[in-house]
């Protein structure tokens, strides 16, 4: 009995001192600290988490230039209007081109008419001549006259004769020159591919608009 009370005595001594070397050492704290949560971390607010941001809406694509609305006619022959038949019911005297005052300002327009309309096949891409005469040098055989030029375009050279117009030059041609209103998409097409010719052989002041002689 008294051999079981010394163990037991032992024992209890033993673990006493090592408790106080704990609490000495500050080991207690430690170990606490490990079994518990982190005050700090348990206090800390939650960071909240951010809604996505809305896609950002797509720029729309920009437009292309659209290309100048076509002058109004002056005697009020309707820009958009097939070339063949204005040329055919106009009056004599009638067919002022709206770009007379300002071709230089839709010349690059015309010439690009003139390009899609296969004028290039006779006369040239730059209008130096080829098949059908050049339109760059000074002879006119009709006429420079906006009316002249319209008509003889839309109606080729054999219509425009059949209404009375007369050679004013002459030149070297391998043929008569086919009627193009047809071809050329509207009126104000075919103003335009005019103000081409003239801003590479500019008739004289007043010529362009002024009204054909025959």
């Amino acid at each position: 009995m008294l051999r079981a009370l010394t163990v037991i005595l032992v024992v209890v001594g033993i673990a006493f001192a090592g408790w106080s070397m704990l609490v000495m050492t500050g080991a207690r704290d430690w170990i606490a600290a490990t079994m518990t949560p982190d005050k700090k971390m348990a206090d800390a607010p939650q960071a909240k988490a951010e809604p996505p941001a809305p896609p950002k809406e797509a720029k729309p694509a920009e437009d292309a230039k659209p290309e100048p609305a076509p002058a109004e006619s002056a005697n009020g022959v309707d820009p958009g209007g097939n070339p063949f038949e204005t040329a055919k019911t106009a009056e004599k005297g009638s067919l002022k081109s709206p770009y007379a005052d300002n071709y230089e300002s839709v010349a690059e327009q015309g010439h690009k008419k003139y390009m899609s309309a296969g004028c290039n096949g006779c006369h040239g891409g730059t209008g130096g001549g080829g098949m059908g005469p050049p339109l760059s040098n000074p002879i006119w055989i009709y006429g420079n006259d906006g009316e002249t030029l319209f008509r003889l375009i839309a109606l080729g050279s054999n219509g425009l004769q059949e209404r009375g117009y007369v050679r004013k030059g002459s030149e070297m041609v391998v043929g008569p020159m086919p009627p193009h209103g047809n071809i050329v998409k509207s009126n104000d097409d075919l103003w335009k591919i005019i103000a081409w010719i003239w801003s590479i052989n500019p008739p004289k002041p007043g010529e362009a608009s002024a009204p054909p002689s025959q």
